[in-house]
């Protein structure tokens, strides 16, 4: 200890030495002892560290100054508060002394102060004082001081101090206001920004009266209108608050709105481009206030954004051929005895803040596209030809914004229905886009490269949101493209973005539209290629893979002549494949390119093409590049052209073969494309070894770990079996035990399932030995016969049996001759009485799957037997016995469907096992068949939906739903009818039947249904609790499968769904259990539906609902019950990421509830689910939390700082919190390395 007071006694020492050096040596290493943090410091050091310190900052020498003022901030946390307070105290002091530099070097002092000093959420009182003591200097000091520099300093300090501990200030707020309102009208301009400035950071944490108070304050002093300056001012000032805190000022807009309205028609450039500037921030800010003002705001934008006073555009079209050649000889008119000269010209500053308020209209306002169309996209198209760049770009932006707004939502829930009403805006910009080409191909051959590079970025889009668009305008954009690849002034940007341009439109066009201009095209872009900058020659292999399909298009004929561009394109490609030292990016495209020229161009090649395919079989070699070059090679393979790839086959195989080991999944799922693909189309030239190579290395692929990888390779087998059908019998023992261990995986399902039934179907008729009919089947079906006589010792899991089933009904009808006696065998299986119940269960089901394809009306007892399973005794068989019957009748409608009628009717006992076969039948049967049978199905249905048991209600439900899809145009009308009828049971049937009808797939039910959906989502208002419950699981199917659907009816049924979600006190009741009393909600089911519909239309109708009335429901389920808590908080980090702005508004009343979730304790003797419960709700809140601070600018908020700052102080918080954002990146991680 008492050797650092030494130390340091002896630092001080030498820094009072005269030597300038010294002195500086001494405060650096005083810095580096005060970095560590083991040092402590007595008293008597504290005081004279803190003494030396403070005099070096009035040192002669400004280096010893500078480091002097660095050791204020470590010295922070190692002295006493009252040794803080002594600093502080100077550096104010020193802050308005006369001598410039000692004032610079205090504020800065300041600034590290404040910076270093703790937030006020650890509870240290210092910081609080430490403000408290600023504060009050710098008031002053802004207030009283006639020296301007000394004012900007003390704002600049006050801002940070406000932005960093604005909290803590509390008591000041209201005196910090009247120092700084007085600023607004200082003389000095920069005095005036500091203010505003200084005023943004303190609306974020002040109370409500104050920010009314300055608002009140500005408004005034807005309608006295002393001088124009202060009302550029004030303006300015509202713009700023509103950027900062936007979701304060709403209230007030409808009184700020009109005046600043007002003031945009007064002749004041400078005034006009800051009220436009508030318009875009309230725009931004404000949404849901600023709706009405809308239209008002977007009428001026569009009359200023042409507003052009000193400037005539009427004569363009003639002078445009003047111009041209009096560029060079510079417009000697320019001097006139005018005054007037350009540089006093700023109407530029409005236009450009006109086209930025678009832009924040057009981007937020995705519901007013049409009217956009209309009145704004001609007026912007008009004003392309801007002469201020500035302007130009900002113009360009906000089209490109309007575009961007136009893309069709590309999703499987808007493909499946885009019906007309979302092509309008589509149709009317098609018809917009002579005018756009015609403003703006001249431009592409303009000097001025920035404005080029607009017009392409708005070209790219304008192509990706309606590709084909510019077919009609190829010819004149080819000259603009020429022209600014071969411009040797073109910066290398404007080569990359006009390459990328190329690209876009040559994806988006059919290729017949460039032929006529392959010639003009081609050679730059091979020069493009030889670029030295790297970025330019991987742009341009991109361009030319794409031009090589254009020239000539393998999937259909056509006229034009390649041959004569291989001499170009071929040359620049190679020369780039064979370099070795060049870009990764470049390597591999060079490698994609090589390929498409091959694939499409091969036979033109002659000689070069073998020397070619060697250097792919080196880079097959290079880990680096192996990944593009299968791929490419699998192009090459595929190619119609029949590229003859016998020399490279015999080396590269192998190689292949090897990649099946490596780890990277990317590469064996490719690796089994390109090896399926070779099986293919070159099994003459395959030799048994290679083939013997891929298959030791398939069993370790097959697995239940990845299904996708095995399904590839099952799929890869099956080629084999039925190309190469000789290297069967090399499959070895190992490949099939995978592929039997997958079938009785329970994880086993979709694509994998059918990739092993065709390699089934492709083994069976290979003939090979070992591997027929019969002893398939026994390995299909060993596990479940070994495990009824050796007492159940394997279980299988339910769906194994129905994948082994399939299995067993595909090889029967690929061997149509053994099906007949594996019936048998089944049907004695189930009568036998020693069958265990996993053999019946088998035998039943794969009676059901061959029964739908084979017609077996030659088993006599069939019927028999499965109505006896239906009294069986367990529960498995007798539900495979109803899937059976219901598969068999599917296959022979005219025996079994009467009969199973008939059985509905008059069995009551097993009604429940009936109405599962006929639910079978009406869902696999086509509606051909079906027809002649609807009529009776129908009415029988009719009998049994007013049945008690919600069971049966919900099969006849499912039956009278796909039922309707038969034949919809008669059968839907006749369920609206039963809505009327008398009891709640029926209707609930009748909902639930149309949510049945719903499916994600286009149907010829959609149109019918769309005209009278509205009239079964009356039944979300029915009096009947159960029958409002059914209907919100339709509303939410309809809203998830089909939104299209609801869509125009959201206004009439929101509310009704709102009205679900809040707590009925009459559904919640007491139940006595024995000694306890035990509180049962009924409603909870329905507000639990009404959620979940809520959290749907997040996802497909966000842009229907008023985010602000839907947040006041969310509001109230973060209060609800524990299953309501979790979907709100899902809600939430869901609606962060949709719509921050709104979230950012009512987060004081969301962070209420989170915080209570999270703060909440279990009683001590609760058990363990309540600990469960808890715990889990709150993870879930903190996930909510975690999501709500992405949102940006959510840290200004004052009552998020102090949530994340208990979070933080609390450690049971903190490591709650830590371990979910550990969660999410973990997830973010897996999902970027999947897209590889």
């Amino acid at each position: 200890m008492s050797s650092v007071s030494y130390h340091i006694s002896n630092l001080l020492e030498k820094m009072t030495s005269t030597d300038k050096d010294f002195r500086f040596m001494a405060t650096n290493d005083l810095m580096m002892e005060l970095q560590k943090d083991s040092i402590k410091l007595d008293e008597d050091s504290e005081k004279k560290v803190v003494k030396m310190l403070l005099k070096l900052l009035e040192d002669k020498n400004g280096e010893v100054q500078n480091l002097a003022v660095k050791c204020l901030g470590p010295l922070f946390g190692k002295v006493k508060e009252y040794q803080v307070e002594t600093i502080v105290d100077t550096l104010c002091t020193n802050m308005l002394s006369d001598k410039e530099q000692l004032r610079d070097i205090s504020s800065i002092g300041l600034k590290t102060v404040i910076s270093e000093l703790p937030p006020a959420s650890t509870g240290s009182t210092m910081t609080a004082n430490v403000c408290k003591k600023i504060t009050a200097q710098l008031t002053g000091a802004i207030g009283k001081q006639e020296d301007v520099s000394v004012q900007l300093e003390a704002l600049d300090i006050l801002s940070d101090m406000l932005s960093r501990l604005g909290g803590t200030l509390y008591s000041f707020h209201s005196s910090i206001l009247n120092c700084l309102l007085p600023q607004l009208t200082s003389p000095r301009l920069a005095v005036r920004k500091r203010a505003i400035i200084a005023l943004g950071h303190l609306v974020l944490t002040c109370s409500g009266n104050i920010f009314s108070e300055l608002t009140e304050h500005l408004l005034a002093e807005l309608k006295r209108n002393e001088s124009t300056s202060t009302t550029r001012t004030y303006i300015q000032c509202i713009a700023g608050i509103s950027r900062q805190a936007g979701h304060r000022i709403g209230e007030h807009l409808e009184k700020i709105i009109p005046l600043i309205v007002q003031y945009c028609s007064v002749e004041d450039d400078e005034l006009r481009e800051y009220c436009f500037q508030a318009f875009e921030s309230f725009v931004r800010r404000c949404p849901k206030e600023i709706d009405p003002h809308i239209p008002n705001v977007m009428g001026l934008c569009l009359k200023y954004i042409t507003f052009d006073p000193n400037y005539n555009y009427d004569n363009e079209e003639e002078e445009e051929e003047e111009m041209m050649e009096t560029e060079n000889g510079e417009d000697e008119e320019q001097e006139s005895d005018d005054e007037y000269s350009d540089d006093d010209d700023i109407s530029w500053k409005v236009r450009r803040s006109a086209a930025k308020c678009l832009e924040a209209i057009v981007s937020t306002r995705h519901d007013l596209l049409q009217d956009f169309y209309k009145t704004l996209s001609p007026v912007l198209i008009s004003r392309f030809k801007e002469r201020e760049e500035n302007v130009k770009a900002d113009i360009f932006s906000a089209y490109i914004s309007l575009l961007k707004q136009t893309l069709p939502i590309q999703s499987w829930l808007h493909a499946s229905d885009a019906t007309g009403k979302d092509d309008v805006p589509l149709t009317m910009l098609q018809n917009q886009v002579p005018n756009i080409v015609k403003a703006l191909h001249k431009q592409l051959k303009e000097k001025s490269i920035k404005s080029r590079q607009g017009c392409f970025s708005l070209l790219t889009e304008l192509a990706n949101v309606l590709p084909g668009c510019l077919a009609d305008h190829i010819p004149v954009l080819v000259p603009g493209i020429v022209f600014s690849l071969a411009d040797k002034s073109s910066s290398s940007n404007m080569r990359i973005d006009t390459l990328s341009f190329l690209h876009v439109l040559l994806c988006n066009h059919q290729p017949e539209v460039f032929h006529p201009h392959i010639k003009t095209l081609l050679p730059p872009v091979v020069t493009c290629i030889g670029d030295p900058f790297y970025k330019i020659t991987s742009e341009a292999l991109l361009v030319t893979q794409q031009l090589v399909k254009v020239i000539r298009p393998l999937d259909k004929s056509c006229t034009f002549d390649a041959k004569p561009y291989v001499k170009d394109l071929f040359p620049g490609t190679l020369k780039r494949l064979k370099a070795a030292d060049i870009d990764q990016e470049v390597k591999e495209r060079a490698i994609s390119c090589m390929g498409q020229i091959i694939c499409n161009l091969g036979d033109y090649l002659s000689t070069d093409l073998q020397p070619t395919l060697k250097i792919f079989l080196e880079r097959l070699k290079n880990e680096i590049t192996r990944l593009t070059t299968v791929k490419a090679l699998t192009l090459v393979a595929s190619s119609p052209l029949k590229i003859d790839l016998r020399p490279i086959l015999g080396e590269g195989f192998p190689i292949l073969a090897s990649f099946l080991r490596k780890n990277q999944r990317a590469l064996k799922l490719s690796t089994l494309t390109a090896l399926d693909i070779l099986v293919k189309n070159y099994s003459d030239s395959l030799k048994p070894a290679m083939i013997e190579s891929v298959l030791t290395e398939l069993p370790a692929l097959i697995s239940e770990n990845d299904m996708h990888v095995s399904q590839v390779a099952i799929m890869f087998l099956t080629t084999l079996a039925k190309v190469y059908p000789s290297s069967i019998s090399k499959i070895g023992g190992s490949i099939l035990a995978e592929i039997f261990q997958l079938v009785h995986s329970p994880l086993l399902q979709g694509g994998a399932l059918n990739a092993i039934i065709d390699f089934f179907q492709a083994l069976v008729l290979t003939k090979t030995a070992t591997m027929g009919y019969s002893e398939l089947m026994k390995h299909l079906t060993a596990p479940i016969y070994s495990s009824s006589s050796a007492g159940a010792s394997v279980t299988l899991h339910k769906q194994a049996y129905y994948s082994v089933a399939k299995c067993v009904a595909a090889l029967s009808s690929a061997c149509p001759k053994e099906a007949p006696g594996v019936v048998n065998q089944f049907i004695q299986d189930v009568k036998s009485p020693k069958s265990s119940s996993a053999v019946k269960v088998l035998a039943f089901l794969s009676l059901a799957e061959m029964g739908r394809t084979m017609n077996l009306s030659a088993q006599k007892e069939l019927k028999t037997v499965i109505l006896e399973a239906f009294s069986s005794p367990s529960e498995e068989v007798k539900s495979a016995a109803s899937y059976a019957l219901g598969n068999v009748s599917v296959g022979n409608l005219k025996e079994y469907l009467p009969f199973m009628l008939k059985e509905i009717g008059s069995q009551p006992k097993r009604q429940y096992l009936l109405l599962h076969s006929l639910k079978e039948v009406i869902s696999s049967s086509p509606a051909d068949a079906l027809k002649p049978y609807v009529e009776d199905i129908w009415a029988l249905l009719f009998k049994h939906c007013e049945c008690t048991e919600e069971g049966t209600r919900n099969v006849v439900a499912e039956c009278l739903g796909k039922l309707t899809l038969v034949n919809p145009s008669e059968l839907l009308p006749r369920l609206k009818k039963q809505l009327s009828s008398g009891s709640p049971h029926a209707r609930s049937t009748v909902v639930t039947a149309i949510k049945f009808t719903i499916a994600d797939q286009p149907q010829p039910i959609d149109a019918l249904l769309k005209g009278c959906i509205g009239d079964f989502l009356k039944t979300l208002q029915d009096p009947d609790l159960n029958v409002r419950r059914v209907a919100l699981a339709m509303f939410n199917s309809a809203a998830h499968n089909k939104p299209s659907l609801i869509r125009d009816l959201l206004n009439a049924v929101l509310p009704s769904l709102y009205n679900e979600t809040k707590v009925r006190r009459e559904l919640i009741r007491e139940v006595e259990m024995g000694p306890f009393k035990h509180t049962v909600d009924d409603g909870l089911d329905v507000r639990k539906a009404a959620f979940e519909c809520m959290y749907t239309l997040l996802e497909s109708c966000l842009d229907r609902l008023d985010i602000y009335e839907y947040l006041n429901h969310v509001e109230d389920g973060l209060k609800d019950h524990y299953d309501i808590r979790m979907l709100t908080f899902i809600m939430l980090a869901r609606l962060s990421t949709l719509c921050p702005n709104a979230v950012l508004q009512r987060l004081e009343r969301l962070i209420e509830p989170l915080r209570a979730t999270c703060s909440t304790k279990v009683k001590a003797g609760s058990v363990k689910q309540e600990f469960e419960k808890q715990d889990e709700l709150k993870r879930s809140a903190m996930r909510a939390v975690a999501a709500l601070l992405t949102i940006p600018e959510v840290e200004k908020s004052p009552v998020m700082a102090e949530f994340s700052s208990q979070i933080r102080s609390n450690p049971e918080m903190a490591s709650l919190f830590e371990s979910i954002q550990k969660d999410s990146a973990s997830l973010s991680t897996t999902e970027s390395m999947d897209m590889s």
